[in-house]
């Protein structure tokens, strides 16, 4: 009798097979995380590389081992050579460690397997998501009718979109953005044929507003000015009021990158930071930064729901016009993207476990963990502290230390798996950084972290060699 098909995911007998299988995986997650024991594996890709080959090897054996010992192998070698961003020591980069909540619903996802391309493959989830975006929409733009949003990968797919829509509602147009904007601006006039930006100076981390204006004054029309709200190395927020301000004088339209500084929004005691942002005529903002979800939640927010009308495309086989007059949604415009999952499920459930008041509060540990951090800086002799922390963001670096020593101290952390620390080159010098995101940092974590860069620069500086 021929063997039978392994189980599926879905329909009423899927939860069954599921659960197992789940059971093998949490035991094997565990089991990846002891053996690590750290915020990363020791040892450099020297060690990582090998071992996770050796999981691997044969990657198609002629004979399959079995779902346990596959899910058990596999998952177990990952997780003990993984970057854990939700070890408190594990704040190099805008990787945030998801919520147990948030992740156990990109499970339900997955089981469903909805695909958002068109209302036969996602019934109930296109209205989720239809929802979930408009309510997010009325976040950035509150006040105003018709707002709505495309979820997105993140805030480089997001950043391009908005040039996109731009050039399209007004033909190629002129980005101007500061030297601290995000890379994916210039990489999307590059993608999409408009000229290249003019970077403006940014001297104190900012755009410089004086700056703007000429170039507002002197740049050809149309004009994007692409502002930012909270960048990759600093954690800064350009003026934005103050941007939008010059931006109506000049006739030029504005997007502002809140990919960090967005979620800002839920908390009343930091949303003044982000002030201006609905005069914005789009925003991008990730939740898989300041919001806890597994990758990817990113959102693009427009005031007008017809600013998306570009997007429309029709393709038979998805949304036939006579489906569409049918009354059956019309999906294939909410992305350029066709097959994509169900990003929203886990928002969803975000939003309605923690309500405002929950997600809040993580926001406002998050950022008193940072400025806790500048605190104990500033208090270390032997330390010093680039500027008080805009997000969660902190630069710091050994007193009289050259960039020399900043790296290596770095990639030494790294390779014994002590600490995962990022790097930003600012004001002419080379600075650790580190990006707090995990609300469950606790001042000892960050006596450990600091006393960890303490030991090595004295190493470092007696002339002991970093293994």
């Amino acid at each position: 009798m021929p063997t039978p098909p392994p189980p599926l995911a879905g329909t009423t007998t899927g939860p069954a097979a599921l659960r197992p299988l789940i059971d093998t995986v949490l035991t094997a997650l565990h089991d990846g995380a002891h053996r690590r024991d750290g915020p990363l594996p020791a040892g450099g890709p020297d060690a990582v590389t090998p071992r996770m080959r050796t999981a691997t090897h044969p990657v198609v054996p002629d004979h399959g081992t079995g779902p346990h010992e596959a899910l058990r192998t596999l998952i177990t070698a990952l997780t003990e050579g993984a970057a854990d961003p939700a070890d408190p020591l594990c704040a190099a980069h805008l990787h945030t460690p998801p919520l147990a909540l948030a992740a156990a619903a990109d499970l339900a996802a997955s089981a469903l397997n909805p695909s958002m391309d068109s209302w036969d493959q996602a019934p109930a989830a296109s209205a989720l998501e239809a929802d979930i975006t408009a309510a997010l929409a009325a976040e950035v733009y509150p006040g105003r009718p018709t707002p709505d949003a495309l979820v997105t990968t993140g805030g480089t797919e997001s950043n391009q979109l908005a040039l996109l829509l731009a050039r399209e509602r007004n033909g190629p147009v002129q980005t101007i953005c500061a030297a601290n904007a995000h890379h994916s601006i210039t990489r999307a006039a590059w993608l999409l044929g408009l000229p290249e930006p003019v970077v403006v100076p940014a001297p104190t981390g900012v755009m410089d507003l004086a700056t703007l204006q000429e170039a507002l004054t002197r740049s050809p029309r149309p004009l994007l000015v692409t502002a930012t709200a909270g960048t990759t190395d600093t954690g800064r927020i350009d003026p934005l009021t103050d941007i939008a301000d010059l931006c109506t004088a000049h006739g030029a339209e504005l997007h502002i990158d809140a990919a960090y500084g967005g979620p800002l929004l839920f908390s009343p005691t930091h949303r003044h930071k982000i002030h201006g942002l609905d005069r914005a005529d789009s925003v991008t903002l990730d939740l898989h930064k300041l919001g806890w979800q597994p990758a990817s939640a990113g959102i693009l927010a427009v005031p007008h729901r017809h600013h998306l009308d570009p997007l429309h495309h029709r393709a038979s086989y998805l949304n036939a016009e006579d489906d569409t007059e049918a009354g059956l949604p019309d999906l294939l415009g909410r992305s350029l993207r066709t097959t994509r999952r169900p990003d929203t499920l886990k928002i969803a459930v975000t939003l309605r476990a923690l309500g405002r008041s929950g997600i809040a509060d993580l926001i406002d540990r998050t950022l008193a963990a940072a400025h806790h951090l500048a605190d104990l800086i500033t208090e270390t002799p032997t330390l010093d502290l680039y500027d008080r922390p805009t997000i969660s963001t902190v630069l710091f670096r050994p007193t009289d230390a050259d960039d020399t020593t900043v790296a290596t101290i770095r990639r030494t952390l790294l390779t014994r798996g002590h600490a995962v620390l990022g790097r930003a080159h600012t004001g002419n010098r080379l600075w650790l950084k580190a990006t707090l995101l995990n609300p469950h940092t606790t001042p000892q974590d960050l006596h450990t972290l600091l006393d960890l860069v303490d030991r090595l620069t004295n190493d470092l500086a007696e002339g002991k060699t970093p293994r």
